[in-house]
């Protein structure tokens, strides 16, 4: 991983008209409202937040270890949709107003899970928004050794079944994110050394004490009430594993493909200069795609409207349905390619894009 990154730049490339034809229709739409979450999103963070609470509380409680496991189990998935829909609005400033705000909420809802919110923003709105699919400047796809995501990474002969493994390398996504990127971050192995995150030792003091918070809860305070309560450590430990790994599935399950799905990917410019604009680069470097139902887009925090996200990420998921469809009468009129697909599609995709990756 490089210690540093120069800016990259994007030409114009022809893409004013679509810009101002696109702000000038957000405009319209959004004309006497806003672009944070309202009461609805505002209720459904609170009653997710709630149910976290409650099945962590009736967990602690139970004298039978499948009961205990199942209520444990529901507090991290709530945990979960609570980082889904709440602290990637929060990271953009996009739940609530005030930026204070917008920080104190991704403390409180990334606590389950042990990813420090400050790390992880920076990663995601300043690194993977700007320079997504573009090698070495998205972290996201930095090379690790096990699992080959760019056409430019080291190929190596296990890689030929990570499109039967990549589930295991999903599932240990977010763990991996909490104890290996967030501490080399911290330790200023990467290039977020340069962004002066949790500076001095105040920041040193909130990143102990949230990763402390994380293990009394997630860990410690299960390991000693379930002991009173007859229940074994070794229960807590396997909670706690397949929770953390099946919450990490998931949440990837919602990402990777959106990515991967008939995209290009880059490698870094000679001179600093992208072959082409900032809309372009994302129209082909993401999708949207549609859940099946559709009223499971109530719980993926907008996470399948992944392309109008990238045009749009400092506006509330709220706003996704009806962005991501102007979006797409836009494009039609300006030589923009939008790809809206279902998720079964999404799947389909993905595999393909993982086997060609898993060839020398």
């Amino acid at each position: 991983m490089a210690d540093s990154l120069a800016p990259l730049k994007f030409p114009a490339d022809g893409e004013q008209a679509f810009h101002r034809a696109l702000k000038r229709a957000a405009h319209v739409y959004l004309a006497g409202d806003h672009r944070y979450a309202d009461g609805w999103r505002l209720a459904k963070a609170a009653l997710l937040l709630v149910l976290c609470v409650v099945f962590y509380v009736l967990g602690l409680m139970q004298h039978q270890p499948w009961a205990f496991f199942g209520c444990y189990f529901l507090f991290v998935m709530m945990g979960m949709l609570l980082n889904v829909n709440v602290n990637h609005d929060a990271s953009h400033n996009a739940f609530l107003r005030a930026l204070w705000a917008n920080r104190l909420a991704g403390r409180l809802v990334t606590l389950p899970l042990g990813v420090d919110p400050d790390y992880w923003r920076v990663r995601h709105v300043e690194y993977h928004h700007v320079y997504a699919n573009v090698e070495h400047y998205d972290l996201d796809t930095e090379e690790n050794g096990f699992f080959r995501q760019t056409p430019f990474q080291r190929w190596r002969r296990h890689m030929r079944y990570q499109h039967l493994y990549w589930p295991l390398i999903a599932a240990l996504s977010l763990p991996y994110i909490a104890w290996i990127f967030d501490w080399s971050d911290r330790l200023g192995k990467t290039p977020l050394h340069e962004k002066n995150i949790l500076p001095g030792r105040s920041g040193w003091a909130v990143f102990i004490l949230c990763k402390a918070g994380h293990l009394v809860l997630v860990l410690a305070l299960p390991l000693v009430l379930c002991q009173q309560n007859g229940i074994g450590w070794p229960w807590v430990l396997l909670a706690y594993t397949v929770s953390q790994m099946c919450a990490s599935l998931l949440v990837v399950f919602l990402l990777l493909g959106t990515h991967w799905a008939q995209a290009e990917f880059y490698a870094v410019p000679e001179g600093g200069s992208m072959p082409h604009g900032w809309y372009r680069h994302n129209f082909a470097t993401a999708c949207d795609w549609q859940t099946s139902p559709r009223g499971l887009q109530h719980l993926t925090g907008g996470l399948n409207y992944h392309l109008t996200h990238h045009l749009f990420p400092g506006w509330n998921h709220r706003h996704y349905p009806a962005l991501a469809a102007i979006v797409a009468q836009l494009a039609a009129q300006h030589g923009m390619e939008y790809r809206c697909i279902g998720y079964r599609e999404l799947l389909a995709q993905q595999q393909q894009f993982l086997r060609r990756m898993g060839q020398p």
